[in-house]
């Protein structure tokens, strides 16, 4: 209940598209340490950013040349104010390239960065944008809430890498869980689906607090997605439970073969059959100790209702549907002896 109370203020921005919220550059910082090996020499773009308060663009162009970049272009939304270049508010939409430090100072100074006006509004899906898409190696931001899906596809289409934000419960969705059991994306390193702070925009009517006159709000569930390797993703999840002489702490769902499990740590180590576990698994989903299987819901998730299972709560256990589970299944099989 704790959750859903908090995400009233997300559902809220989504219904009104009032989708702003600049990531803290704390955040950033924690996860972004994890990939350095892969920027080097790429093409970063942040391209649902304005460069005014976007914590993105100060990472990356503060951090320029020890990441060794090769440029940094970051996309602006129209009608938004260049105030960290210029006293006078811009009519289109704008976006700047970075290609490091010309004067030695070790700082990205407003005359070395390239400023440039977009024909359109900036939207990352117009034809303008998507050519800036095209140049980049690597994508890193937070989209817009209320178009995580179109957003990926995006990424997808045109086979880029990413490291983005989004919402713990975008798993659910069809087209985001195909690709998280296909293994072409995955959860980051440092944020585990718990609340995070955002910054939004001033004109915002609804907030949880102001700090040295910023609001800010408090979002529930917030993950980083991302298609980049790190080195804690191969860590497997140490497991000491067992299955067999303890069948009755995991019963099986009315409607589908698998045993439920309500947290990660109890996973059996010695089950050679399918488990549902919580979503929340998958932030410590490591690929070569457990394969993804399928998604519960009311149906399946990669299915919809079909004529064998409509009608049928598949997750769910003794007549109590249960929250959406993943079905894994454990590739280190680990007997008793």
């Amino acid at each position: 209940m704790e959750n859903k109370s908090k995400n009233k203020f997300l559902r809220k921005a989504n219904s009104a598209k009032k989708d702003e919220f600049y990531t803290q550059l704390t955040y950033i910082e924690r996860e972004l340490g994890h990939y350095k090996e892969h920027f080097k020499g790429k093409v970063v773009l942040c391209n649902c950013d304005d460069p005014r308060v976007s914590n993105f663009f100060h990472f990356f162009s503060y951090n320029f040349e020890n990441l060794g970049l090769k440029k940094l272009i970051s996309t602006c939304y129209r009608s938004q104010s260049a105030d960290l270049f210029s006293e006078n508010k811009s009519e289109k939409a704008i976006y700047l390239e970075y290609t490091g430090d010309k004067n030695g100072d070790n700082i990205p100074n407003p005359e070395e960065i390239g400023i440039k006006h977009l024909k359109g509004d900036g939207d990352f899906r117009s034809q303008e944008c998507i050519e800036l898409l095209k140049e980049a190696d690597i994508v890193v931001t937070n989209p817009p809430f209320s178009l995580f899906r179109e957003y990926v596809e995006q990424l997808i289409e045109y086979d880029k890498k990413f490291i983005i934000i989004g919402n713990l419960n975008a798993i659910t969705y069809k087209e985001i869980f195909s690709l998280i059991k296909d293994n072409k994306i995955w959860l980051g390193c440092t944020l585990d689906g718990r609340n995070i702070w955002f910054r939004i925009p001033d004109s915002y009517e609804k907030y949880h607090k102001i700090e040295d006159g910023i609001k800010y709000a408090f979002v529930a569930s917030t993950v980083w997605f991302t298609n980049l390797d790190y080195k804690k993703r191969h860590e497997d999840i140490d497991l000491y439970k067992t299955y067999y002489g303890n069948e009755s702490d995991y019963p099986k769902y009315d409607h589908y073969d698998a045993i439920n499990v309500n947290k990660t740590k109890e996973i059996p180590k010695d089950y050679e059959g399918y488990i549902g576990v919580p979503i929340t698994f998958l932030n410590k989903f490591n690929p070569d100790q457990f394969e993804i299987i399928e998604g519960l819901n009311r149906y399946s998730i990669l299915d919809g209702p079909t004529e064998k299972t409509r009608g049928k709560y598949l997750a769910q256990v003794n007549g109590k549907p249960i929250y959406v589970r993943i079905v894994i299944k454990n590739k280190k099989l680990i007997n008793n002896i």
